[in-house]
């Protein structure tokens, strides 16, 4: 599946009447507002097909809005006999339940201490409710990458950019896995878990990544030549 490129800037009440599909999935920016989908916030709309709309735009400093489906990257902040609270960035802190794990009964539970960094997924997300988070696939019931992450560095990206690195085929994510290994977590609050096999490559690649939003793919193989040099 491809992103729809096309541009439309939109802003907040603006009517969103390309969402035509029979069955369609709102996403960060989008609200249904009686028949008609409305936009909640300044950004250019983007479609996934099938039935994806969400609004794009470059957010660092204003409170990530939960959606779910969604992957985050989380620090937990409390543990409680059933759950854990887990700052994602929101207004208020997301809850992770210690079952929502691959393999977790209540005899064999995971245990997380205050300000462990964990890969989640959005489960449920109400604007008058916590989020609620999960660190299994639905479709598989297997971990799939989400889970406790340890070691490596965490950055902060744009909404934009965050939601660009989701797609492995990204310039600067392919340019920069054909010279140098590392994981990549990516989670659509505006935060990037990079790990690589050193802490000098791992903010290069960091720093690597940071400075791409704004640059073309051939831009972007310059900058990794560069560093390629310098190496």
């Amino acid at each position: 599946m491809e992103i729809d490129q096309s541009l439309r800037v939109v802003i907040p009440g603006d009517v969103i009447a390309e969402a035509t599909e029979s069955t369609i999935t709102l996403g960060p920016g989008l609200r249904q507002d009686g028949e008609h989908i409305v936009a909640t916030k300044a950004g250019v709309l983007r479609h996934l097909s099938p039935g994806k709309w969400w609004i794009e735009s470059n957010q660092k400093r204003i409170k990530y809005v939960a959606s779910t489906g969604e992957s985050v990257l989380g620090t937990v902040v409390s543990r409680l006999a059933e759950y854990y609270r887990v700052d994602i960035g929101t207004a208020h802190t997301a809850v992770l339940p210690a079952l929502a794990f691959e393999g977790a009964t209540k005899r064999n539970k995971p245990n997380l201490t205050p300000r462990t960094l964990v890969y989640c997924r959005v489960a449920m997300a109400n604007r008058d409710m916590e989020a609620e988070l999960e660190c299994v696939n639905p479709t598989t019931g297997k971990a799939d990458g989400f889970g406790e992450l340890k070691g490596g560095h965490v950055i902060k990206c744009s909404l934009g950019l965050c939601r660009r690195l989701m797609d492995a085929s990204t310039p600067i994510l392919r340019l920069l896995g054909e010279h140098f290994p590392f994981e990549l977590a990516v989670g659509m609050n505006g935060r990037v878990w990079i790990n690589s096999n050193t802490v000098k490559d791992t903010i290069m690649l960091a720093n690597a990544i940071q400075n791409s939003e704004y640059l073309d793919a051939d831009e972007c193989s310059a900058m990794v030549q560069g560093l390629l040099n310098k190496a």
